[in-house]
């Protein structure tokens, strides 16, 4: 695809002004409301949709949907990335005050390993076309683990990277603030809180393993492929303190994700057979994935709501969220 430069241009600008006014905005140490998400929320939304619109006026109807679908499906495979954000702000005790700072400093390490992987997966999969078979079987595997219950624990404590962290320098047992570094005694010592940033990257390359493939199954286009992956990374901080509290609720959620995966690693036999058998072996369009997702999604989001799921004491989770 022809990519003018200048809307590689607008794209950057975009998000660096973006990030350094939602930096400024947060500079001060805040517990993040409800409403002040849900705000924040539709503004990522709007910026994607917007360049969605643009990228449909300068490139076309084609690149439009294909960057629509790619960014709708890794917004929808990030919802996994709340949990574990969870998680991870649950096991280091961090703040809620500080949770905004953490995540600000996740997100740019997750757009700069996004494109390293991303660049790396288009050049492969425009070289060696087979590879997409094995894409396709990471997202079946994948699938048949969320189904089965058997998703890999994420401990934040024995991560690779707080691990690693840990090697290069000593962490303190308390927070020092928003401080990521202090000097104490003489010599540097890490807080907290760079652990917990720590830990959220290592828990962005374990999800990358599905992300990638699966966006890599919409286009083979690095543009297309990274800004729709930027702009659904730039709004998770956002829908993480939106949906906080909540998550649980949403309980068909995974298996809605699960049965995405499934069918997108279809569409990734498809198009490598297309390719590598014969050009009579269909593909799957974009616009019939696109409505794929978004019906998967919504029924999933529909079926949660309509049917609560059962607290440990056998009542309706929302019920004992009420009594509390």
């Amino acid at each position: 695809m022809d990519v003018p430069v200048w809307l590689w241009i607008v794209f950057a600008v975009t998000v660096v002004v973006s990030l350094t006014v939602d930096l400024l905005a947060h500079r001060k140490a805040h517990v993040i409301g409800f409403k002040e998400a849900g705000l924040w929320s539709a503004l990522w939304v709007g910026l994607a949709l917007i360049f969605g619109g643009v990228v449909f006026l300068t490139l076309g109807s084609t690149a439009g949907t294909e960057y629509t679908t790619a960014w709708l499906l890794e917004k929808s495979l990030s919802v996994d990335n709340l949990f574990v954000f969870a998680l991870i702000f649950a096991y280091f005790k961090v703040p809620r005050e500080y949770q905004h700072r953490v995540l600000f400093f996740g997100v740019i390490g997750a757009l700069v390993f996004r494109a390293v992987f991303l660049t790396l997966g288009v050049a492969v999969v425009n070289r060696f076309t087979f590879v997409l078979f094995l894409f396709a079987a990471i997202l079946f595997y994948s699938s048949y683990k969320i189904l089965s219950g058997q998703e890999e624990n994420f401990d934040p404590g024995k991560s690779f990277a707080v691990r690693l962290l840990r090697k290069v320098m000593p962490v303190q047992d308390h927070y020092s603030g928003t401080h990521f570094v202090v000097h104490e005694e003489g010599r540097r010592v890490a807080t907290p809180l760079l652990a917990v940033v720590a830990a959220i990257e290592a828990a962005d390359l374990i999800f990358a393993v599905d992300s990638v493939p699966a966006v890599l199954a919409v286009s083979d286009d690095l543009f297309i492929v990274y800004t729709s992956n930027a702009f659904a990374i730039l709004g998770l901080r956002a829908l993480y303190f939106l949906l906080a509290g909540l998550l649980d609720r949403f309980h068909y959620l995974s298996h809605g994700l699960a049965i995405i995966l499934a069918f997108i690693a279809v569409k990734l036999i498809l198009q490598a057979s297309h390719k590598m058998i014969s050009t009579s072996i269909p593909e799957i369009p974009s616009p019939v994935s696109l409505a794929v997702i978004v019906v998967i999604l919504a029924v999933s989001v529909t079926l949660s709501m309509r049917r609560p799921a059962k607290s440990p004491g056998g009542t309706d989770a929302s019920d004992a969220d009420t009594d509390k």
